[in-house]
């Protein structure tokens, strides 16, 4: 049973971050013998003065292939866990979406996208939740988060927003590698071009300071612009934080 777990809300400025609790209940899951978690990706929402948020006001979410028998004790893990671990002063929300029996994938999707561009509101996201068969739960002070949360499903489910957490981690930083060898990483998916081709296997690229990969199609996709500068003797180099900011 493929599902996708998603919190937000769940820090202060003083505690560990979302994406740090996220990264603990899929390594929960997987230490439980529930199944086999797949990567964290980080969904930027709408940052205005009407919606309450720590720094960022993003919501953390992770796939995972879990055993159908094992669902309620995800869930209910999933639950405690945010309850127990969730910064004081923190609103955390929970959704958990099994993907096949999702009533209206479509629907979640776009409350995805438009709480990156609008305000939207808690009875909104249960009603949503109700009719796609989601569980969608809240954990905590406000209990806010579950509108972060239930975007941050949709934004997953979409396959085309957000960036990986964490960085990529090389023996020689700044070194040159072909494009192969990143797609051989466990991490990387594919390698492409910011405007979209795919980057030739033979090709080389010069990686940066901080190498993050991108959620695109579905997969962790590693960006890279044409080499310049510095980056001579190369025909790509990975992209600057500035230049993913979009994602």
């Amino acid at each position: 049973m493929q599902i996708v777990i998603s919190i937000d809300d769940t820090d202060n400025l003083e505690s560990p971050g979302t994406g740090a609790l996220a990264s603990q209940i899929a390594a929960d899951l997987e230490s439980n013998g529930w199944g086999k978690s797949g990567f964290v990706s980080r969904h930027q929402l709408l940052v205005h003065p009407d919606i309450p948020y720590t720094s960022h006001n993003s919501a953390m979410c992770f796939s995972a292939d879990i055993d159908p028998d094992y669902l309620e004790q995800v869930i209910n893990h999933s639950a405690g866990f945010l309850a127990r671990e969730s910064a004081a002063g923190s609103d955390p929300g929970l959704c958990v979406a099994v993907i096949e029996d999702l009533s209206g994938s479509d629907e979640l999707i776009q409350f995805g996208r438009a709480a990156k561009v609008s305000i939207l509101t808690k009875q909104s996201a249960y009603e949503l939740a109700r009719r796609t068969g989601v569980h969608l739960s809240e954990h905590g002070g406000t209990g806010q988060g579950v509108i972060g949360a239930l975007a941050g499903a949709g934004l997953r489910l979409g396959g085309n927003d957000g960036r990986l957490k964490g960085q990529l981690v090389f023996a020689v930083p700044g070194a040159v590698v072909t494009a192969a060898t990143l797609r051989d990483r466990d991490d990387v998916d594919d390698v492409r071009a910011l405007h979209g081709e795919s980057v030739a296997n033979r090709e080389l690229v010069r990686l940066g300071d901080k190498v993050k990969t991108v959620l695109l199609d579905g997969k962790s996709v590693l960006l890279v612009v044409p080499a310049e500068g510095a980056a001579a003797g190369a025909d790509w180099q990975t992209c600057s934080r500035q230049q993913l900011k979009k994602y």
